[in-house]
């Protein structure tokens, strides 16, 4: 088996370090203490010194924000370059891809198909799009429906990647049928699986039951009724001269076209966004239209899987995420409702304060700022909640320093295999200490400040990640090193869950070693996309490894400076398996399959050759 080159430790160190004291020598401007009511300057003087050393720490090229209080958009501008070649400075009106934020426009259009009595959200959405399968195999008869698809509950895969990116993209209607009952990924109804697929499927049903193509339906049905006149849903970036040009690492590149424009083909400018945010606190209404039912919005703002165990804490609505953890959190303000999206190229982010009638929206087009959109976002809706209602948010807390070892009850729970959202994650124990080795490092495991919530049922934690550099130096982990990790078993499950404010999301789950390594254990190896075809390039290479008895699949991102993805490979018989998520009885399915004579892996509509030694 070929071994990965690894990084001298000194070099690891030195880079490590400079880093390090490159962040703490950053300029970072200071929040002020206070806000006065109405004192939206304020407000605008500090983000906008927060904006310009974001882009600069992070490279990004333009970013535009609005903020919206009510009806009204009390500051929205353009920061850097809509396109940094030609000199075109952004502003409010840049049109960005705003990826994933799409899906709100898409749930909020089948919700309209629903007043109409023309589509039931609760049946079996196969009536709609007959290809859809009818059930899983993963929970047999229990029927998925759109509610399921927009809650992100149908346990379907992610993505279909062949084809999700490519310069000559097929209909998403082709999707439906290319699925089967197989292929699901957990049993529907059991836990959060975001999907991109599920909501391009949706976007199927709006054609169908619309009686129009997508993007007419949702530029008649929604965009021109919110006066959003610079946006439009496009396989790829919009031909107008509004639009910003993407970067890459500085540089500007092409944006691959999308095939599913249902989940992340919007292009729109931060001020149409904001005629969007406006329509949820006028309970639908935009101007003298009434876009969606006020009950329609209360419902989509609904949690609606509180009755999902594995779900924990971790809320969501119709096409809303309602649960933010770590440095994200607004505080004492009620729900806070919240979308990100991303395309190769471009981010953006979403926060709303449906109780106090606030919301945000920032846009960029590089693709190093997801970090820069979502504190933006973050902190402009926080003083603008000061300058409002005089709701103050405390100021950032910082992990404690390392404090002793672990107890004796988190030293026998911790130590094992965990597939996780972050891959495969290893724990042992070292005499009093507990070291965790995850996304190519390796933590410690250290008491954390708290305790386990009321529900927790005897698990054992928190802890939390410390990385010490050189012996001496704990460097901030930021958001990671101040979330508290907690064990708790729920039925058959050795569940990790991860701890912000007294609420826990699921992370991972322990394994015992799978069964059918043998058969599997003979296809280690690297392997190639023989069909990759006019596809966008995600990944660089894959390897299938063993690494302590498990199986995982490793994948290189095209970004050299990204790391490694190592994801839990579970065999499930000699010629099935499954890409594991946060846990081991569910994940994308693999297949052994033949072409020509030679054995493939087949995964997501692609096939992967094993290269020869």
């Amino acid at each position: 088996m070929r071994t990965r080159r690894r990084i001298p430790p000194a070099s690891l160190a030195a880079t490590l370090v400079a880093a390090w004291l490159a962040s703490g020598c950053a300029f970072e401007p200071q929040r002020p203490d206070t806000v006065a009511p109405g004192d939206y300057a304020s407000v605008k003087a500090y983000v906008t010194a927060l904006i310009r050393a974001e882009m600069k720490r992070h490279d990004v090229a333009g970013l535009s924000l609005a903020l919206v209080d009510d009806q009204r958009v009390v500051w929205s501008e353009g920061f850097g370059f809509a396109d940094r070649e030609r000199g075109v400075p952004a502003s409010e009106r840049t049109v960005y891809r705003v990826g994933s934020i799409s899906k709100l426009f898409t749930d909020t259009a089948v919700m309209q198909l629903a007043e109409a009595g023309r589509l039931d959200i609760d049946a079996p959405f196969a009536a709609y799009v007959s290809e859809f399968p009818l059930d899983s195999d993963l929970r047999p008869g229990v029927p998925l429906t759109a509610r399921m698809l927009m809650t992100h509950h149908a346990g379907l895969p992610r993505d279909r990647l062949k084809g999700f990116m490519t310069s000559r993209p097929a209909s998403f209607d082709d999707l439906p049928g290319e699925l089967t009952r197989h292929d699901g990924s957990y049993a529907p109804g059991t836990v959060f699986s975001y999907s991109n697929l599920g909501v391009s499927m949706l976007g199927t049903a709006i054609e169908r039951v619309g009686g129009m193509p997508f993007a007419a339906f949702m530029q008649e049905r929604l965009l021109s009724p919110l006066g959003m006149r610079d946006s439009s849903f496009e396989g790829g970036p919009s031909v107008s001269p509004l639009m910003a040009q993407g970067y890459e690492h500085g540089r500007a590149a092409p944006e691959p076209p999308l095939r599913d424009v249902p989940a992340g083909g919007l292009n729109a400018s931060a001020v149409d966004m904001a005629r969007f945010i406006a329509m949820q606190f006028a309970d639908g209404r935009a101007g003298d239209r009434q876009v969606v039912r006020a009950e329609t919005v209360a419902e989509m703002f609904r949690e609606q899987n509180a009755g999902v165990p594995l779900d924990f804490d971790f809320r969501v609505g119709i096409g809303w995420m309602l649960s933010t953890f770590g440095a994200s959190t607004i505080r004492d303000a009620g729900p806070v409702a919240h979308h990100a999206g991303a395309t190769a190229l471009f981010r953006s982010q979403m926060y709303v304060l449906p109780a106090h009638k606030l919301g945000v929206v920032v846009l960029a087009n590089s693709g190093s700022a997801a970090g820069v959109v979502d504190r933006v976002a973050t902190e402009a809706l926080a003083l603008a909640l000061q300058a409002k209602t005089g709701i103050r948010q405390p100021p950032p807390r910082r992990p404690d320093a390392p404090p002793g070892a672990p107890d004796d009850a988190a030293l026998a729970a911790f130590p094992g295999d965990y597939t996780t959202l972050a891959g495969f994650v290893h724990v042992e124990r070292r005499g009093t200490s507990l070291r965790a080795t995850a996304m190519g490092r390796t933590f410690q495991l250290v008491p954390a400040a708290g305790s386990p919530p009321p529900n927790d049922a005897g698990g054992a934690g928190p802890l939390r990640l410390d990385y010490v550099l050189l012996g001496i130096l704990h460097p901030d982990l930021g958001a990671i090193g101040a979330v508290g990790l907690i064990r708790r078993d729920v039925g058959s499950h050795e569940l990790l869950l991860a701890l912000a404010d007294g609420r826990a999301m699921l992370v991972g789950e322990r394994l015992g070693l799978p069964a059918h390594r043998a058969e599997w254990r003979t296809r280690l190896g690297s392997y190639e996309i023989v069909d990759l075809g006019d596809d966008h390039r995600f990944v660089d290479s894959v390897r299938l490894v063993e690494e302590d008895g498990q199986l995982l699949v490793e994948m290189q991102p095209v970004d050299r400076g990204a790391p490694a993805e190592r994801i839990v490979l579970s065999p499930e018989s000699a010629t099935v398996a499954r890409l594991l998520g946060p846990l081991r009885d569910g994940g994308d399915v693999v297949r052994v399959e033949s072409i020509d004579g030679h054995e493939v892996l087949a995964f997501s509509g692609y096939h992967l050759r094993r290269r020869e030694p």
